[in-house]
C-alpha cells in the first residue's frame, strides 16, 4: 500500500501543472515576441520615419537638432546640413544629428 501511495506521488509530481504557460522556454520566447513587438519594432519604424525626412530635406523647411537647436535648414551636403540660427548665424551639422523635421508647407498652414 505505501509503494502504490509513493508510486502515485512520484507520477503527479512528475507532471506539470498549470498547463502549456507553465514551461519556462515558451515563456521565454512569448517574452521574446513581446519585447519586439513593444519596443525594437516601433523604434525601427520611427527611424526608418526619420530617415526619410532627412533624405527629403529641403532650403526652408524648420529643424529640431538632438542638441534641442531650433533652426531652418540654409544649404544641404551629401553628409551635412547648414542651418540658419539666426540672422546671419549659420552651422553646419551632420544629418544624424537633426532630430525633429518641421516641412516649411507645413509651419506656414499651421
Amino acid at each position: 500500500m505505501l509503494s502504490l501511495v509513493t508510486l502515485l506521488a512520484q507520477a503527479t509530481a512528475g507532471q506539470s501543472q498549470g498547463g502549456l504557460f507553465a514551461r519556462p522556454e515558451i515563456m521565454m520566447v512569448l517574452m521574446v515576441v513581446m519585447f519586439y513587438f513593444l519596443l525594437i519594432r516601433p523604434q525601427q519604424r520611427q527611424r526608418k520615419e526619420l530617415q526619410k525626412r532627412i533624405d527629403a530635406l529641403q532650403k526652408g523647411d524648420e529643424v529640431v537638432t538632438t542638441a534641442g537647436i531650433h533652426a531652418i535648414v540654409h544649404n544641404i551636403k551629401d553628409r551635412t546640413v547648414v542651418l540658419k540660427v539666426a540672422d546671419g548665424v549659420m552651422m553646419e551639422f551632420d544629418k544624424p544629428a537633426v532630430a525633429t523635421v518641421i516641412k516649411k508647407e507645413a509651419s506656414t498652414t499651421a
